[in-house]
């Protein structure tokens, strides 16, 4: 149930990134939803694999180049589906910028409505 709310909430949370600015366009919640999922796959199976080949770039741009890593992710969920659309690589940086506190905050939340026994 949690993961499936925190699904929903990551799907609205990329209409708002298309409402907030305009080089991100997300035409339904439909796309949305299935934009969300992918992008957590890219997260899941494909961000670990760029940050360890990266890691040197990484260390010496004392970590910056992770915000490039996830302009990539939104990019590529971008160029992989329809109905979800990016702009450019600026577009897909400040995007994820945007996706990427708005999914801290949906974090946030569910910390403090469902907390972990220990």
């Amino acid at each position: 149930m949690k993961i499936l709310m925190r699904w929903l909430l990551l799907a609205a949370a990329l209409l708002l990134v298309a409402h907030l600015y305009p080089g991100v366009v997300v035409t339904s919640f439909t796309s949305a939803l299935i934009a969300a999922m992918v992008l957590g796959l890219l997260n899941t199976l494909v961000r670990p694999i760029l940050v360890l080949l990266t890691l040197p770039v990484t260390i010496v741009s004392l970590g910056l180049f992770l915000f490039v890593i996830n302009a990539l992710m939104f990019w590529a969920a971008a160029n992989l589906l329809g109905g979800f659309e990016v702009a450019g690589f600026w577009a897909a940086l400040i995007g994820s910028l945007i996706y990427s506190l708005c999914g801290m905050g949906i974090d946030v939340i569910f910390e403090r409505l469902f907390p972990e026994s220990s």
